[in-house]
């Protein structure tokens, strides 16, 4: 039974084009399989998270990670009496804007797109599920509900000034209450984010060799975890202890959302899915003492992860690879192929560029630069 501060689909705000509901599934649950079936979502298979894709098979690309955060997001929706399809289609479709190369890919291209409106990866994915997926006969997009294209545009939260191009254009003719918080689904979307990429980058960077269990035993949650394994297990190997310990923190974080999350919607008093939207803080949140510790371990992996060198000079590499095609496709647009020429309107060619080089692969990015550099890139 979900509760009664949930999305209910009944209640949907509809779709930009009308459809009729299928019989054997509800609205939000035919977009979350819209978002799965879609080519931006298996293209997230070859698409960096830390670790450039084709460097290791075992690290965390976009697609694993977004389906880590949907198995996180959906577990903590049901404690809390949540819309389950729709906080799924929401973590699935988080990511579903990023470029090739991480989060070095994306400062490339909102560089290279500073004079036409800039570059914003949630923006991205808006323009994705709304224009750029273009499969069925009567829309182009996915025509995703209401509450999922608002999930997706501010699951971090209500969305600042400037508004980012991509998702202004949208915005006018489809009002997704930019300034106000998103439903409870994407709140638990959002920690689930965190949740997820917190833990599997411990993991990966363990994996990597960036650093050892040694160095982070030290780091609050993380620390306590580590020892109470080695206690508890006193001659597991090192791989069964990273991933025992590393479960134990995972665990911990969940439990307090949860717990958190439910203190605040009683305290709020909430009824609605409007009234969560209404709220000045959000209703599905850590506890500050979660969020400290949280703030702690990210920062460790700031400074001893996505800065370590071998990090930094891998995606620096990639980072002026993405500026070469940019300078090269806005030059001779023509080798995007058809149906991508833009003509003399250099901030539409611009925009299309944008496109064309965010939807590829780490692998396909590559594969382009290797194959354009005979002209002249």
């Amino acid at each position: 039974m979900m509760a009664g501060y949930a999305c209910h689909p009944e209640q949907s705000h509809g779709r930009l084009v009308d459809e009729s509901s299928p019989w054997h599934r509800s609205c939000f649950q035919r977009d979350r399989d819209r978002i799965v079936h879609s080519t931006s979502f298996r293209r997230l298979m070859h698409k960096t998270q830390v670790f450039v894709e084709h460097e290791d098979d075992h690290y965390r690309t976009r697609l694993t990670h977004s389906i880590e955060v949907g198995q996180v997001a959906r577990t903590i929706a049901d404690v809390l009496g949540l819309n389950l399809a729709l906080t799924e289609a929401v973590a699935l479709a988080h990511d579903l804007g990023h470029t090739p190369f991480g989060h070095a890919g994306e400062d490339v291209l909102d560089a290279c797109m500073a004079d036409y409106g800039g570059f914003d990866h949630n923006a991205q994915a808006i323009r994705l599920v709304t224009s750029l997926e273009r499969h069925y006969a009567a829309f182009d997009g996915l025509n995703l509900t209401w509450e999922t294209l608002e999930g997706i545009a501010k699951h971090n939260g209500p969305v600042p000034d400037p508004v980012p191009v991509a998702l202004a254009e949208y915005n006018e003719k489809h009002d997704l209450a930019l300034k106000i918080r998103a439903s409870a689904e994407a709140q638990v979307a959002a920690l689930a984010d965190d949740i997820a990429y917190n833990n599997h980058d411990l993991d990966d960077g363990l994996r990597a060799g960036l650093f050892g269990i040694a160095d982070i035993v030290d780091l609050p949650l993380v620390g306590k975890a580590f020892r109470d394994v080695a206690v508890a297990y006193p001659n597991l190997d090192d791989y069964r202890h990273r991933h025992e310990a590393l479960r134990r923190v995972f665990g911990a974080m969940v439990k307090n959302a949860v717990a958190e999350s439910r203190d605040r919607i009683r305290r709020a008093g909430v009824e609605t899915a409007d009234d969560v939207r209404a709220m000045d803080q959000p209703v599905a949140a850590f506890s500050d003492d979660m969020l400290s510790d949280i703030s702690v371990i990210r920062q460790y992996l700031y400074t001893n992860m996505y800065r370590h060198p071998k990090v930094v000079a891998g995606r620096e590499e990639m980072a002026e690879k993405l500026r070469q095609l940019f300078q090269f496709f806005m030059e001779r647009p023509e080798f995007m192929g058809i149906g991508r020429q833009t003509g003399d309107d250099e901030p539409a060619r611009a925009r299309t560029v944008a496109d064309y080089i965010s939807g590829m692969t780490d692998r396909y990015a590559l594969k382009m630069h290797r194959q354009l550099r005979k002209h002249r890139i």
